[in-house]
């Protein structure tokens, strides 16, 4: 996550330094990282669609191998393995959405180490400083210092001011600010609307796919396990994200937040543009 959260460090330090503004840069790294995911996006899209039309093939195999598990199973993997089909890409979509939150939340609690790059024997003099100052250690250390050095020294100088919010508050440690709570409750918002259109394109697949008054197998029964764990994954990325948000630094809300609104965007746009197509196939075939 180091590695990741370094990275992620030049291109915010890159665009802290030309703005001058620590939410702004937030807001243009957002929207940078946003764009490069765009094209597992897609591919999540597709590989959606694809998994509801391969439906049909695997009931014919479910009522060919009824009687024989075993071969029933083989001939499911050989059919994923035909349509280059990974029935757990839903899970793997999440656990990199998991690998960058926690980069992020690494880079916006220790900025000076990954964002500015600041000397690690600098930053950890100031803590002591500050430690002895107070008799304690802070939660975020870094964040700190910066509250409480950066108008003695420019090294560890960020402007976290962003729209009269201060973005290195963290809201647990800050209940009687109500400014802290603006953020964190968008986020949630938004992070409920961007499930129900993710679970709405499912299951608008899922239905359109469906054949009415068919019985279930044992096979529809554990295709539909494996949806009901995406959709757990689904909703266990902002559930924990949104854990984060209220112990963390208000600037992870901020990032966590513009993702969100450009997700929901995102999915708009793309689920329209497939609709369309879709339309098109329809009308051709008929």
């Amino acid at each position: 996550m180091g590695a990741i959260a370094n990275l992620f460090g030049y291109v915010l330090n890159f665009l802290y330094n030309f703005c001058n503004n620590y939410g702004l840069a937030i807001i243009i790294f957002s929207v940078i990282l946003r764009v490069i995911l765009i094209p597992i996006t897609v591919s999540q899209q597709k590989t959606m669609k694809k998994n509801a039309k391969m439906q049909e093939k695997l009931k014919e195999i479910q009522f060919k191998y009824k009687n024989n598990p075993e071969k029933l199973n083989q001939e499911t993997i050989d059919l994923y393995k035909k349509e280059k089909m990974n029935p757990f890409s839903g899970c793997l979509s999440s656990i990199l959405q998991i690998i960058i939150i926690l980069s992020v939340f690494w880079l916006v609690s220790k900025p000076l180490t990954y964002m500015k790059k600041v000397d690690t024997d600098v930053i950890n003099g100031y803590i002591e400083e500050i430690k002895n100052e107070d008799g304690k250690t802070a939660s975020y250390p870094e964040i700190q210092v910066i509250q409480r050095r950066a108008n003695q020294d420019e090294r560890v100088n960020i402007n976290m001011n962003f729209l009269g919010l201060d973005l290195s508050k963290v809201p647990s440690q800050n209940f009687k600010d109500p400014t802290v709570y603006i953020i964190p409750v968008l986020y949630v918002v938004t992070s409920f609307i961007s499930i129900k259109i993710t679970n709405a394109s499912q299951n608008k697949l899922t239905k359109k796919n469906a054949k009415e008054g068919e019985e279930k197998t044992a096979e529809d029964e554990a295709m539909e396990s494996m949806q009901a764990m995406n959709n757990s994954m689904t909703y266990m990325v902002p559930i924990m994200s949104i854990s984060i948000a209220f112990i963390a630094p208000l600037g992870l809300a901020l990032y966590w937040l513009i993702s969100n609104v450009l997700i929901i965007v995102e999915r708009m746009v793309i689920n329209k543009i497939f609709e369309e197509k879709d339309e098109e196939e329809e009308s051709k075939n008929v």
